[in-house]
């Protein structure tokens, strides 16, 4: 078997996409991804009241996909309001498509 042109990735691109795909790995951050696409950014308690998980179980999602880029999270006074990092999302495309 040849090789191929799509085997060229280096070893950081590689980690790079492992570490997003880890982030999108649980259906419940798909959905949040989702719908942060959707409504452009929310507070914490408006996907608490989407999702039929507890409001520590969303925060702990949240944080998984903050830590990997792809949700970023500003402080509005007490509340944090989520939204979607799009160029971190672009990427993911371009790996994606790498493959």
């Amino acid at each position: 078997m040849g090789r191929d042109e799509r085997e060229d990735g280096s070893p950081g691109e590689d980690e790079e996409l492992a570490m997003l795909a880890r982030a999108l790995a649980h259906p419940v951050r798909v959905r949040i991804v989702r719908w942060l696409a959707c409504c452009g950014g929310c507070i914490c308690g408006d996907l608490v009241g989407r999702l039929p998980l507890a409001q520590s179980t969303v925060s702990q999602h949240l944080k998984v996909l903050k830590e990997a880029g792809i949700v970023r999270g500003e402080s509005e006074g007490t509340r944090v309001c989520y939204g979607l990092a799009p160029e971190v999302l672009r990427r993911l495309r371009v790996l994606v498509a790498g493959l």
